[in-house]
């Protein structure tokens, strides 16, 4: 393709969005776009600064005055720079990851980021995951795909990624956050994790990463 294209993959928590999508950003030889790093970002500053995580005009501030770089090293490794500090480890701590809805809930915030989402998404083609890319993000993307699987096999998947990273798991308070981030997900007034109508849905449940990065990506060649 001459133009940029864009591919949304989206879904909950846990489903593979993050791997599958850059996996696939490698096989295309596109860029890939974390939006889920940026939130995570901007929810560590937060936490560091002692923002008030229930004041939206303070959270707006935060964001407006914050410098947030997504870099992708030979070999597809990821690296997050907050400020220009290096923040690719720490914005994957449980505290995080629990506090992170705060961020995304709040619509300032997800007015600066989505506006630097979409402006990304006029330059270069990419492969983006997230909760709202294909309804709201990048409402036109030429490809769009919404991964699921079963509850427990997503907190399966997620107690892997963290122990493989060397964090400590305790299954039912993993449980029992997934469950809750869920909840905030589907709720939320801006930005709710739904499928676009014209989403493929992909329920990834018996399927391995490879499987799924392959599917798509058939899917891509034959239109």
């Amino acid at each position: 393709m001459s133009m940029p294209f864009v591919v949304t993959i989206d879904g909950p928590a846990g489903a593979g969005k993050s791997t599958v999508a850059k996996l696939l950003a490698q096989k295309l030889g596109v860029a890939f776009l974390d939006t889920g790093a940026m939130y995570r970002a901007l929810t560590l500053k937060a936490l560091r600064l002692g923002t008030d995580l229930e004041d939206p005009a303070a959270l707006e501030s935060l964001a407006r005055a914050t410098v947030i770089d997504v870099l992708f090293e030979p070999g597809g490794s990821l690296r997050v720079l907050l400020d220009e500090q290096d923040v690719s480890v720490d914005i994957r701590s449980q505290e995080v990851t629990n506090k992170t809805f705060y961020i995304a809930r709040t619509p300032g915030v997800r007015e600066v980021l989505v506006d630097w989402q979409k402006r990304m998404g006029r330059k270069v083609s990419l492969v983006g995951d997230g909760r709202d890319l294909g309804t709201v993000v990048f409402p036109d993307a030429a490809f769009k795909f919404f991964l699921d699987a079963d509850f427990k096999v997503r907190c399966r998947r997620r107690a892997d990624e963290l122990r493989l990273k060397g964090l400590p798991v305790d299954e039912a308070g993993l449980e029992k956050d997934l469950m809750e981030r869920d909840q905030h997900d589907l709720t939320r007034k801006v930005g709710p994790l739904k499928k676009a109508d014209d989403a493929l849905y992909i329920d990834s449940t018996g399927m391995s990463i490879d499987e799924v990065v392959n599917f798509i990506a058939a899917r891509i060649d034959r239109q």
